[in-house]
């Protein structure tokens, strides 16, 4: 099979596109042939060697969507040509830029009949994120506010979708080119995230009571400033190593709780990639695929997933 692999750490030119044997599965594992896969910045830090994934060389990618070529013989959920998606790979195990994926029977879901493999692929990995964040880590009801920082970005298109689906107003963040499509997803309040005065307007909008935030570097002290009494920040990312309050009463005088997660935790790919396949075939999520990219473009992905503007999620057909 094809599959993009680095030998090496370093920038988006030590990926190279091999031809290799197909991977063969253990008794527990099912043998994807992939459709569809996600570019995601957690990638390119697996690339970059910043998170160092097993031994080199590596195939990149956290996620995606196909259909089933082979099950081993413990598996009993899923048959030869059953629709897939599925995430957690990429890490400790060879990711999903490739024709085919061996992936653990517990790390898939079916993929509705009526959702494409692209929107499979990019709605894995970053519903999983938004689902161990707002309901999971703190436990969103029906009756709150949500705030998401930066809805136009995989996590926050996915997560305003979510929030929205599960019945909580939502305030989102974004600039003014995706504040229509935003409304679209469920978003009750978009602000542009640049404005002077953004924690008046998110106070203005409603106190929110459950914060996702992706680079709490920037924005922590912001939080804390705007949460509503009890209100819990999920912290999903950062660009500088340290983040801090500028006013630690305050925060204790909110009982604000942050709560750090990382989608390599979360206790059941499966579990909850099945519970966002219910929400895909009842229309009540989607993702949006940006670009679309073949095997040989995957470095120009890499690229562009941190250096373009755009909404929703870059996606690698093989």
């Amino acid at each position: 099979m094809r599959a993009v692999r680095f030998h090496e750490y370093g920038g988006p030119d030590v990926l190279t596109v091999d031809e290799i044997r197909r991977p063969e599965i253990g008794a527990d594992e099912v043998l994807v042939e992939v459709e569809a896969a996600a570019v995601n910045p957690v990638d390119t830090y697996f690339r970059e060697g910043g998170y160092e994934p097993g031994d080199l060389p590596w195939i990149p990618g956290s996620d995606c969507a196909g259909t089933v070529a082979a099950v081993g013989e413990s598996v009993s959920e899923y048959a030869e040509g059953d629709r897939v998606f599925a995430t957690g790979l990429g890490n400790w195990l060879q990711g999903t830029c490739a024709e085919y994926a061996a992936v653990p029977e517990s790390y898939l879901a079916h993929l509705p009949e009526g959702v494409d493999f692209e929107t499979g692929a990019a709605v894995a990995l970053v519903g999983v994120t938004a689902w161990e964040s707002l309901v999971a880590a703190c436990s969103l009801n029906p009756a709150e506010r949500a705030l998401i920082h930066g809805g136009s970005g995989g996590v926050g298109h996915v997560a305003v979708q979510l929030a929205a689906a599960n019945g909580a107003r939502v305030t989102t963040t974004a600039s003014p080119t995706y504040h229509d499509r935003l409304r679209e997803l469920g978003a009750d309040d978009v602000l542009d995230y640049s404005r002077d005065d953004l924690a008046d307007a998110v106070v203005a909008a409603g106190r929110p009571d459950v914060i996702l935030d992706h680079r709490l570097d920037d924005y922590l002290s912001f939080d804390a400033e705007v949460a509503a009494q009890g209100g819990r920040v999920a912290a999903i990312g950062n660009s500088d190593a340290a983040a801090t309050f500028e006013s630690v009463p305050n925060c204790r005088s909110k009982s604000l709780s942050v709560h750090h997660v990382l989608m390599f935790n979360a206790p059941d790919f499966g579990g909850v990639l099945a519970s966002l396949a219910t929400l895909l075939e009842d229309g009540d999520l989607t993702a949006e695929v940006a670009q679309t990219y073949n095997l040989a473009e995957v470095a120009d992905a890499h690229r562009d997933v941190l250096e373009e503007s755009f909404l929703g999620k870059l996606v690698v057909t093989p």
